[in-house]
This record gives structure tokens, C-alpha cells and sequence, in this order.
């Protein structure tokens, strides 16, 4: 039995149940939460080839993610490990075409077997213990010019995050990662873009596109305060989150990535 004070799973991975409040309080109520949705919401047009394919929605926690593409004509399975997150997603998607399933990622091959034309695994590889594993699992179930649209929590954005805030000793030793204890919700494994590159390329998937979600929010001295402000944030994230240097700072980095017609094998090298 899990731990309350210590909620990882029996692979390391950090669930949810018992935190499915704080969870929603913290990464979707007020304005970053909105403006995460609302990047997403003109991103993932453009970044995907959507023709109302069914989605394996992975991690797919209060459901966000699974009514957008419902609501888009979109049939989909999502699949959650925490029993109280998924509560949270079937109040919310009822009346939609979303089926359920109660699993984590490690089981996909069973629960939701079959290469898939669509996978969405958004905010879930950084809290497994071994992201890498996960987004082979990921690969492997994809269809050959399947795509997957991949979100993770940015390292790098991390790290300049705590310099911001004057975590200067923390942020030298690159003490970065959450430990998965009590009610904090620092990510226990934050990814890098080159990380995610090195290892799409050898499981077979090449990189269609790239965003940075959030890459001025999480930095400002004073949030936005008006409906004015907020809809100027907004327009600046929209414009920069494509361009570099910006993407790169991104709090979250989306991507889609394909799998190649005839994959590559792994590699057998060291991970990064």
C-alpha cells in the first residue's frame, strides 16, 4: 500500500490519489492553468494532423485533455493510474465519446493494445521514474506515421526559474528534481530538450514540431492582474512560444513526433 506521505507507485512514479485538489488548485486554477489551456488550444491544430482519429489520451488526468478532442469529434480512450483523478475525468467528459481505464503507462501494452494513429501523453513522463522507459512503451505503440503529441516539464525552465526566484546555491548544484514527498508537487524527473531529441531518435521517432508553453509567465516579478493584461500575456506567449530562443525557456515543451515507417532499433548506450 502506497504511503501517504510518500505517494510513488511500485515503479517510482509519483500518482496522484489523495492530491487530486491540490493538483487541480495548483496547475490549473487561476491564470497559468488558463493560459496553459489556452496556448493548447491554438497549438495543437496546427502542430497535429487531425481528422477525428481516435486518441489514446495517456496520464490523461481530470480531462482536460480528452474533452478537447472529444469535443473535436475525436473517439478516446483514456487511461489514468490514480482511481481519484479518474472520478475527477469521468464527472467531467460525461455524455462524450471517452472510455476510461484505470492503469498506468506501464500497462498500455495490455490495457489499450494495438498501434494507435493518435497518442497524447501530456505532463507525465516527469513524474515517472524512468521517463525514457515510458516514452519506448509510447513509441511501441504507435502505429508507423503515428503521431504522438508529447508534453514535458522543462529542466532547463527549472533551473532558470529558481535562479529567478534566488535559489542561486540550488539551482549551481543542480539539485532540481522533486522527491515525490507529502503535497509538493515538484516534478521528480524534469526532462531537457536534448534529452527528448536523443531519445526520440532512437526509438524510431522523428520531431515534426516544437513549443514552449509558458515561456514568459512563470518568470514575471507580478502576475497579471486585469483581463487586459492577462490577454496581452497572451498574445506575447503566442507569438514567442514557436520562436527560438523563446520556446526553449518554455515551462512545459510540446512536441509532435512520428514514428518512422520503419523504426530504428535502440540503441544500446548508456541513457542520458
Amino acid at each position: 500500500m502506497t504511503d501517504p506521505a510518500s505517494p510513488l507507485s511500485e515503479h517510482g512514479d509519483r500518482h496522484f490519489d489523495g492530491l487530486a485538489d491540490k493538483f487541480a488548485e495548483s496547475l490549473y486554477g487561476g491564470a497559468r492553468g488558463e493560459l496553459r489551456l489556452a496556448l493548447l488550444d491554438r497549438l495543437l491544430p496546427e502542430m497535429l494532423a487531425l481528422h477525428g482519429q481516435p486518441l489514446l489520451d495517456v496520464g490523461g488526468g481530470l480531462g482536460q485533455l480528452a474533452g478537447w478532442f472529444a469535443g473535436r469529434g475525436h473517439a478516446v480512450t483514456l487511461v489514468e493510474p490514480s482511481g481519484e483523478m479518474l472520478a475527477r475525468a469521468r464527472e467531467s467528459l460525461a455524455g462524450q465519446p471517452v472510455s476510461v481505464v484505470q492503469a498506468p503507462l506501464q500497462a498500455l501494452p495490455v490495457v489499450a493494445p494495438g498501434h494507435w494513429s493518435l497518442i497524447a501523453c501530456h505532463a507525465v513522463l516527469e513524474w515517472l521514474a524512468d521517463p525514457r522507459a515510458a516514452l519506448a512503451t509510447l513509441a511501441r505503440q504507435l502505429a508507423p506515421g503515428g503521431q504522438l503529441s508529447l508534453m514535458v516539464f522543462n529542466r532547463d525552465a527549472l533551473r532558470f526559474s529558481n535562479v529567478v526566484k534566488g535559489n542561486l546555491e540550488k539551482a549551481l548544484a543542480d539539485r532540481l528534481e522533486g522527491k515525490g514527498l507529502r503535497r509538493r508537487l515538484t516534478p521528480i524527473s524534469p526532462l531537457t530538450h536534448a534529452q527528448i531529441t536523443a531519445w526520440s531518435a532512437e526509438l524510431g521517432l522523428e520531431l515534426r514540431a516544437i513549443a514552449g508553453v509558458r515561456v514568459f509567465h512563470d518568470y514575471l516579478r507580478r502576475p497579471p492582474e486585469s483581463d487586459a493584461d492577462r490577454a496581452v500575456l497572451l498574445a506575447l506567449e503566442w507569438r514567442y512560444c514557436r520562436v527560438d530562443p523563446h520556446w526553449r525557456l518554455g515551462r512545459y515543451l510540446l512536441y509532435t513526433l512520428v514514428r518512422r515507417e520503419t523504426p530504428t532499433p535502440p540503441a544500446e548506450e548508456p541513457r542520458t
